[in-house]
């Protein structure tokens, strides 16, 4: 998966994080696969990097993320996950027998991506990530995290915090579907 930006990297840092599905497709709708994210946050947790905020929308996810230490750079670490998320999606794509769709995908990559053993294109290139630098950018990322699914042209849920792909209820003291979140609180 190329990376067309590399990103600024700093131990104890939290970083919001956005990263889009080819073309805006609704993959992680259209293949119910937003097990994969959590999957994914799971393996971040055993690298000792935590999920303080997140919103898994049906063609992108917002994710705000703590690192204590870098051992390994931002771009590694996303490029890992959408690398991980892109592969199920293909095989959950073929189990569903969506050969129109699969063949879009595989008709996007580019001759270079090719070379490198790339057979679908699932996810934009790049990814945004900007470092959180004050408390008031960081409850301004998270507050557009949680109302991004009842915002705009999204209406999935009657009110941000009953959308269940989201950290809002979580911060609201109510139960949350991933449970090994961290409280921006506590490293502030």
């Amino acid at each position: 998966m190329a990376v067309r930006t590399q990103h600024e990297q700093e131990a104890n840092s939290i970083y919001f994080v956005t990263f889009t599905c080819y073309q805006w497709l609704p993959l992680f709708h259209q293949t119910n696969s937003y097990d994969l994210v959590y999957k994914w946050f799971d393996y971040l947790y055993t690298q000792n990097i935590r999920v303080a905020g997140y919103v898994i929308m049906p063609n992108h996810v917002h994710v705000m993320l703590y690192f204590p230490e870098m051992k390994k750079s931002l771009n590694t670490v996303i490029g890992n996950g959408k690398r991980f998320i892109a592969y199920e999606f293909i095989k959950r794509l073929e189990a569903s027998n969506e050969r129109e769709l699969l063949q879009r995908l595989a008709a996007s990559v580019k001759v270079s991506e090719k070379k490198k053993g790339q057979l679908h294109k699932v996810f934009e290139d790049s990814f945004d990530a900007k470092m959180c630098m004050s408390k008031e950018f960081i409850y301004q990322k998270l507050d557009y995290i949680h109302h991004n699914p009842t915002s705009g042209k999204w209406v999935l849920a009657n009110d941000f915090l009953s959308y269940n792909h989201s950290s809002a209820s979580f911060y609201e003291g109510t139960v949350c579907i991933y449970d090994k979140l961290m409280r921006i609180e506590d490293v502030l």
